[in-house]
């Protein structure tokens, strides 16, 4: 996807205008940031993906050594202020909007799925520091932003996955401050060479077992201390993966480390939340990354791939045959409406963070749809881009089988689909459906397809309303699938109007009341088969 067309994408969206002009930004400076985005995308961690995939991380004398290379591009990415744009400019930031910030990392995600993941957790991290503790944002943010130091997100345990009330690492008053015991697992990058210092934004319990997620708080724990010696956090292993290889996922055993608690106790889930949800954007923009890079390595194999024709000419492109012409097509569509997907709900949070109380009840239903179908649509142009290719996809000359591996995680981390279909059936359709369709019809309200589905998704939602428990939780993916067709719908009739694309979008959208009537069925099962 060309920076162009990002440029006309952002301001296709409603809100962007005010949020760049604020920001005091032109579409000629918006363009510079999106083309130098791009350049770096394809010069520096395109290439050095490959290599990572190739080498992997390994764990010597107890610390993780990445691929070569990685550490010189992480800091050149602080330095060039890549790792935290949006950031204030305070706290070493450049006060970019959040949805610049997500349109120039697309083709970074693209080009380097895994490399970009420490930049994303770093990044959440700094603004969680800014929002709950602002003495450790001082010290940390301007660290974090320049690539000097980095950090994690240290959440799940063997025993205790997305089930965080069960979290059993312990966290004890210790002097002025506090020590934390226990083992984390699937920590990206949870220890690593790139940054002279590592800091775990770690969930442990300050109160009892049975209290649950209150019984929770957030602390900072630093693998050094302030005088440079190791901290008390060990390396037990990293994981061998289908994909991201370039991304080491490390198990952490914690041994009464020194941490500095941030915010209240009994408070860490909600303090949290503010580094989930940019993380949950994150991968929301690493699926549109992976969609549009696997959109156009198709479309340009396709374009100098010759077999087939007359037998007694010369062979013709294969982007000329119908069938490759429709799966381009496919491609084209769900790399568009991804990368729609994901700048509308950086705008729509953008706005909720400055207060807008309607962008807050929207963005908390975008959000959810963003982790899901971002990185659905970016595994469906993975697998795409294999067919496309043919053998040669299936080859590690290409990198479709590259991409392949490492965007199907997208939908595992950070809140599975079960888990992402639950908010938005029971806390947002059946909580607050009146106030997100009101807003759905402000911003998409358009066309033709759209409408329709949304009075399709109205019946859907107040059949539901009436069901039982168990029928509303096996029919919840239905309804996230339901959902995202009425949102997918109007952003395809937005971008037709605004870009073109109509092969394209005509595609997506002849099929929408297709998909529709599978989500409407998948609901009707559900109500039919709780009763038993």
């Amino acid at each position: 996807m060309t920076p162009e067309t990002l440029l006309s994408l952002l301001n296709a969206t409603p809100g962007w205008a005010a949020q760049a002009a604020a920001a005091d930004l032109d579409d000629t400076a918006t363009l510079q940031i999106l083309s130098e985005a791009a350049k770096v995308a394809g010069t520096t961690l395109a290439p050095m993906a490959a290599r990572a995939d190739e080498t992997g991380c390994r764990v010597e004398q107890g610390r993780v050594r990445t691929p070569e290379g990685y550490g010189d591009a992480f800091r050149q990415m602080g330095a060039d202020g890549w790792i935290a744009s949006d950031l204030g400019s305070d706290l070493g930031g450049m006060d970019m909007p959040l949805a610049l910030h997500a349109a120039a990392s697309l083709p970074m995600e693209g080009a380097a799925l895994p490399f970009m993941m420490l930049l994303g957790s770093t990044r959440a991290a700094a603004h969680c520091l800014a929002a709950t503790a602002p003495d450790l944002a001082a010290e940390w943010c301007p660290k974090l932003a320049s690539g000097e130091w980095a950090a994690t997100i240290c959440i799940s345990e063997p025993d205790a996955g997305s089930d965080v009330g069960r979290i059993r690492t312990k966290a004890m008053p210790a002097g002025d401050g506090w020590t934390v015991s226990g083992t984390k697992c699937w920590i990206s990058f949870g220890d690593h060479d790139m940054a002279e210092r590592i800091g775990h934004l770690c969930l442990a319990r300050t109160g009892a077992p049975e209290d649950g997620t209150r019984g929770l708080s957030l602390f900072l724990v630093a693998d050094t201390l302030d005088d440079g010696t190791r901290n008390g956090i060990f390396v037990e292993r990293i994981e061998e993966k289908l994909g991201l290889h370039g991304s080491p996922t490390c198990v952490l055993r914690f041994e009464t480390a020194e941490a500095s608690l941030i915010g209240t106790p009994g408070r860490g889930l909600p303090a949290l939340f503010n580094m989930i949800e940019l993380m949950r954007l994150q991968v929301g923009v690493q699926g549109a990354g992976v969609a549009a890079t696997c959109a156009t390595l198709a479309r340009d194999y396709a374009d100098d791939r010759r077999q087939g024709g007359r037998p007694d000419a010369a062979p013709v492109a294969i982007a000329s045959h119908p069938d490759v012409r429709r799966q381009l097509w496919q491609m084209e569509a769900r790399a568009l409406i991804a990368t729609a997907l994901v700048v509308e709900t950086a705008v729509t949070l953008g706005d909720a963070h400055a207060g807008n109380t309607e962008a807050a009840a929207l963005s908390a239903f975008l959000l959810p749809l963003a982790k899901t179908f971002g990185g659905e649509l970016g595994q469906a142009n993975a697998d795409a881009a294999i067919q496309v290719l043919g053998g040669a996809g299936y080859t590690r000359e290409w990198p479709a089988e590259r991409h392949f591996r490492d965007v199907r995680i997208t939908t595992v981390y950070e809140g599975t689909t079960g888990m992402q279909a639950q908010d938005v059936l029971f806390r947002r359709l059946l909580k607050d459906g009146p106030a997100i369709r009101a807003a759905l019809l402000a911003r998409l309200d358009g066309g033709s397809v759209f409408p329709t589905l949304l009075a399709r998704l109205d019946t859907l939602v107040e059949r539901l309303s009436g069901a039982t428990p168990a029928a509303q939780a096996l029919a919840a993916d239905a309804a996230l699938r339901a959902a995202w067709e009425v949102v997918a719908a109007g952003l395809a009739e937005r971008l037709r109007a605004a870009l073109g694309q109509e092969d394209a979008l005509d595609l997506w959208l002849f099929g929408a009341a297709a998909r529709m009537g599978v989500a409407e069925a998948s609901v009707d099962w559900a109500l039919a088969v709780s009763d038993r």
